[in-house]
């Protein structure tokens, strides 16, 4: 991926700047050890691309950026724990590699460090308008995504799953941090309501589109690449697009078969590929890449009413590389 702003690189320098102190060990350093597992970090680079198209400075958007990253991360390893995952991008995760209480205090500090970024924009004053509009999208986001984590988690236990419900779940899982991520560099670029509109709608058809390419690649891509074993969603129980799709285009039989399958107590390597098999033969999987394909063409439309600008540019970019990705 090319872009003309070096964003990324930016981002990795100012998140290793981020005062962590030396003691307690056992604080501070799975902190680290969480930030320098790298990570695509497009959701800090979208609050760059976001106060970009606004007409906004990148430099001011920074510590916004980094406070989403921040809270990312934090999710991530609190998700590492719910699911059990032993890895995550290739590397233990942090409850495996310490200890499930050292990894809940991580995450925790995480977040705090996330607020502690937003009060460069005046956090002195409790009446500064932009502090306290970055501070509420923020905790909108994180209070959506946990009830999109929640909807999962009772999905899991549930076999009649529909589309409406798993967008539901996915729209506050994933979509809202990354619609908070646009809308927060708009808001430092001191946007018009009508731009962070926009914003706010084209983070949700990339989250879509992300969550459902990610559930996609959980059964197509290299695991080596992807940093998840194949069919880890299935794995887990988890209810994706797939078996949502699975299930409404299915016969009676097959749909019976993927309930029993998915809700085993122990699922071996072979159910896994008979699940795989069962999505490939209802056209499943074709479905989702066609739902893919229209949540990233609506995103590119949503883009295109910007002004022309390298941040539009950069953004079509990053869209086009999101869309191709294989990992």
């Amino acid at each position: 991926m090319k872009l003309v702003g070096n964003y990324t690189e930016r981002i990795e320098e100012r998140l290793k700047q981020i005062p962590f102190k030396s003691k307690p060990v056992s604080l501070y350093e799975p902190c680290r050890y969480v930030l320098e597992g790298g990570g695509k970090r497009f959701r800090p680079l979208l609050t760059l691309l976001g106060a970009g198209l606004c007409s906004g400075d990148l430099d001011e958007a920074m510590p916004a950026a980094l406070s989403v990253e921040l809270i990312h991360n934090f999710t991530l390893v609190h998700d590492d724990i719910m699911d059990g995952a032993d890895s995550r991008r290739g590397r233990p995760s942090v409850h495996k590699k310490w200890d499930m209480p050292t990894a809940i205090l991580a995450g925790d500090l995480l977040y705090a460090e996330a607020f502690a970024r937003l009060s460069v924009y005046g956090g002195d004053s409790a009446s500064s308008p932009r502090y306290s509009r970055l501070n509420q999208t923020l905790i909108h986001a994180i209070r959506t995504v946990c009830e999109g984590q929640a909807l999962d988690m009772e999905l899991e236990k549930t076999g009649d799953v529909t589309l409406e419900s798993y967008l539901d779940m996915i729209s506050g899982k994933t979509s809202a941090l990354i619609s908070a991520a646009l809308v927060m560099g708009a808001i430092v670029a001191s946007a018009s309501d009508d731009q962070i509109d926009l914003l706010e709608r084209l983070g949700n058809r990339i989250g879509l589109a992300f969550q459902m390419q990610d559930d996609l690649l959980d059964v197509t891509a290299d695991p080596e690449k992807f940093g998840k074993m194949r069919g880890g969603d299935i794995m887990e129980g988890k209810k994706t697009c797939l078996y949502v799709l699975a299930r409404q285009r299915g016969s009676e039989a097959q749909r019976v078969e993927l309930h029993k399958k998915v809700h085993l107590q122990q699922i071996t390597e072979k159910d896994v590929d008979q699940v795989i098999g069962l999505y490939e033969e209802t056209g499943a999987l074709d479905a989702a890449a066609e739902r893919v394909e229209q949540c990233y063409r609506q995103a590119v439309e949503l883009t295109e009413q910007f002004d022309d600008s390298v941040y539009k540019e950069d953004l079509l970019t990053l869209l086009n590389f999101l869309h191709n990705r294989d990992y």
